[in-house]
């Protein structure tokens, strides 16, 4: 990792919580799936798959200041960069549901 040595002490500290925030998100995204049945399971199914990639390559970047800066302070990060995600939007857009990004998830 790169940094000052206090940077990265305060890094190693976040990625932990980061990467239990990402598997929080994923957890519950399965339950979810584990309720639904055909399309929308496999849609649910298909974003656990993405914000799985999304935590791989999060946890990857070697910069202490990036988990500073942008993972400090845990709120709604790991949805807000999911919602972000092009794969993400296209399977949204692919389920013709106008909904809020974390609704069309449940039903």
């Amino acid at each position: 990792m790169t940094g000052t040595p206090n940077q990265i002490e305060l890094a190693e500290q976040i990625r932990p919580q980061v990467d239990a925030d990402f598997r929080r998100v994923a957890s519950a995204l399965g339950t979810v799936a584990g309720r639904q049945t055909g399309e929308t399971r496999d849609r649910t199914l298909a974003i656990i798959a993405i914000l799985d990639l999304r935590r791989v390559e999060v946890l990857a970047n070697p910069s202490a200041g990036y988990f500073i800066s942008n993972w400090r302070e845990l709120s709604n990060q790991v949805w807000r960069g999911l919602a972000d995600d092009p794969r993400y939007r296209a399977i949204r857009e692919a389920s013709g549901s106008p909904r809020q990004e974390k609704q069309w998830i449940t039903s």
